[in-house]
């Protein structure tokens, strides 16, 4: 008999409608129930493609007796952490505070007012019966001793996250390049990347270091975007068959990855593999650009043209058993089964699949550590190979369609189309913005999730607002379209009068977003950017795009608040420093006025965040067919011979 959750329009709490535990979604209703039987809530926070909440769902919440003890001493919530992202900053930052770490599955014991006053992560089913017995014996032994714990860990959330952040200096050269350098501390000459294993896919901080790199010609920024997008590109951590990349790698070599595929990965690191071929020329990131638009397109477009959130890190077996990787890894006796002995065993060499394995049981991950002498025979054992994944059993994939991650993807894919002269990027992409626009966008303001092509109840959050806006103007650049950069006007005015937090900075949420007991404001930029940091990039490329000083001083205010973290901490303020990079280079703007063959040139110009486009106020009363560079709307002299463009505009590649 399904629970409460069969209704629900999110993936991951449909793999929990068969439990036995009584699960609500997030709402007052869960509350009012914890009010109405006096006992706490039980708040479990997930995703769809993570491998730990599959563990635990298993262990525990399928578990008749484990649910029995839920269901009899809680009111047990389940939260999508991608649908209401700011549920799960609230209690992470509970969760960290309490235990140090984090992670999902978050498991959070609540009062019926929803102070958290214990948190954990993943528990194994005994220890969490544990811990189900000793919680039920503190409420109803010591309730009061609880309430007034819940109530002070709020006020220490409060005093310690809360307020506005003091007012910073507007960035500098200065402390951009002391951020590289602070950078080189971190960074893992050796295997590339930033610190120790697990390694995370740094794709805002590639940006930034690229962008720095256009600015100062900094051999050492280039190097560590060079370095780090090889490895990558090279390890198991990027599907060496159907391209795309994994969450992150567990072992500090990227050998090993943790195998769900998130969008916002993808359409980060395409952006990064872009921008790198486009300063270098380099063969790989061209390689990795277009494998990776590929996957997108084959493998996570949705019916309505969305992209969908994600594939999942486990495949089903054929006892009916989650097995993380299962689809992906392979034996050497599996590559001569279906390449025969000669290519079975040149594509155990090349891809260092061994008989001791380097996953578990035996198997391998693929990587290519070098590119073969004969590019023909590889691709023909590729194609073999993948033609043979694709009998396997397959990952589930998390099809709802959230906001800002398709904003991300949707600002990579079409810039990707353009450079790579790609119109079915450019149509997808242009396909994906306006699913967002028509479904998304209702009265008004944006709604965080849609599936099927049915929208969500979950309000859009900050990020939201940054990554599609900014990928509506991506797609009024490309395309020439007006419309885009209207309505990419509509969502930069919500996020201006209903995110600021008094200060010059944003809040998470709307002000009429429904009260937690913290209202979210995070400015660090993960993995993922900080909605800040979109919504900043945003208003800098909308204000490029038509001299809107308003537009321009919000992005510079905000900034300036999140700039001390430069210096020491840019690893987690990648995104902004990026943006503080297009601030310092003006961002250019160029407008090309009846010249069709140098539009393509001048968008391959590296000036960091520069805005290129054919229609708009930019194009406005310029009667000659030429080139415009022009800096805060004052225009240099018109550009007409395409040697002319490609030095102003500091183009390495050919035309």
């Amino acid at each position: 008999m399904p629970n409460r959750l069969a209704a629900s329009t999110s993936p991951y709490l449909q793999q929990h409608r068969d439990n036995p535990v009584d699960w609500r979604e997030w709402g007052e209703d869960a509350f009012a129930e914890a009010r109405r039987r006096n006992v706490p809530v039980l708040l479990s926070v997930g995703y769809a493609a993570c491998h730990w909440c599959h563990v635990m769902a298993h262990e525990s919440f399928e578990d008749d007796y484990t649910a029995n003890m839920m269901n009899e001493s809680f009111v047990c919530v389940k939260v999508d952490r991608e649908e209401r992202p700011d549920v799960d900053a609230v209690y992470m930052e509970a969760t960290q505070a309490m235990t140090g770490s984090g992670g999902w599955p978050m498991t959070c014991f609540l009062t019926p007012k929803g102070e958290p006053f214990f948190c954990g992560t993943y528990f194994p089913q005994i220890p969490f019966r544990r811990l189900l017995s000793s919680v039920t014996r503190a409420w109803e032994g010591d309730r009061e001793k609880v309430l007034a714990g819940g109530a002070d860990i709020v006020r220490q959330l409060h005093e310690h996250f809360g307020g506005p952040r003091t007012a910073g200096h507007a960035p500098s050269a200065e402390l951009l390049d002391a951020g590289i350098e602070a950078l080189g501390r971190t960074y893992d000459g050796r295997l590339g990347g930033f610190g120790s294993a697990p390694k995370f896919p740094p794709s805002s901080v590639l940006e930034f270091l690229l962008r720095a790199h256009a600015r100062t010609g900094n051999t050492a920024a280039l190097a560590m975007v060079e370095r780090t997008c090889e490895a990558m590109a090279r390890g198991g951590i990027y599907d060496q068959l159907g391209g795309g990349f994994a969450r992150y790698s567990v072992d500090a070599s990227w050998i090993v990855p943790h195998f769900e595929k998130m969008l916002y990965d993808n359409g980060l690191l395409l952006r990064d593999y872009l921008h790198l071929w486009r300063q270098t020329g380099s063969a790989l990131a061209a390689r990795v650009v277009r494998e990776t638009a590929e996957f997108l397109l084959r493998d996570l477009r949705t019916a309505e043209g969305g992209f969908a959130s994600a594939l999942d890190a486990d495949t089903i077996d054929d006892a009916g058993h989650g097995v993380e990787g299962l689809t992906y890894v392979w034996t050497p006796q599996q590559l001569v089964e279906v390449l025969g002995e000669d290519d079975g065993g040149w594509a155990a060499r090349l891809f260092d699949v061994t008989a001791d394995g380097t996953f578990e049981h035996g198997t391998s991950v693929l990587q290519l550590l070098i590119d073969p002498i004969d590019p023909e025979r590889l691709a023909s054992v590729r194609a073999r190979l993948f033609a043979a994944r694709a009998q396997r059993s397959q990952p589930s994939r998390d099809d709802k369609v959230v906001a800002a991650w398709n904003g991300l993807a949707v600002a990579a894919l079409v810039e990707a189309g353009a450079l790579f002269d790609e119109p079915a990027w450019v149509e997808a992409a242009v396909r994906a913005a306006e699913l967002v626009r028509d479904r998304h966008l209702v009265d008004g303001r944006l709604r965080r999730a849609s599936r099927d092509g049915v929208v969500g109840v979950p309000a859009g959050v900050l990020e939201d607002y940054g990554a599609v806006a900014a990928a509506w103007l991506a797609v009024h650049q490309v395309t020439g379209d007006l419309s885009w950069l209207t309505a990419a006007e509509g969502l930069l005015e919500v996020a201006l009068t209903r995110f600021p937090d008094g200060s010059g900075g944003f809040y998470d949420t709307a002000d009429d977003a429904e009260a937690l007991v913290r209202r979210p404001q995070d400015v660090m930029d993960g993995a993922t950017p900080s909605g800040s940091s979109l919504v900043c990039g945003a208003l800098l490329t909308y204000a490029a795009l038509t001299g809107s000083r308003r537009h321009r001083e919000a992005a510079e205010t905000a900034i300036a608040k999140v700039a001390p973290l430069f210096r020491e901490n840019v690893r987690f303020a990648g995104e902004a420093a990026a943006v503080a990079e297009a601030m310092l280079a003006g961002p250019a703007e160029v407008a090309v006025v009846g010249r069709p063959d140098l539009v393509r040139l001048a968008r391959l110009g590296t000036s960091p965040g520069a805005v290129v486009v054919t229609a708009g106020p930019l194009t406005e009363d310029r009667p000659d067919a030429a080139v415009y560079v022009c800096r805060h709307f004052a225009c240099e002299r018109p550009l007409t011979d395409a040697a002319e463009v490609r030095e102003r505009l500091a183009v390495r590649l050919p035309a």
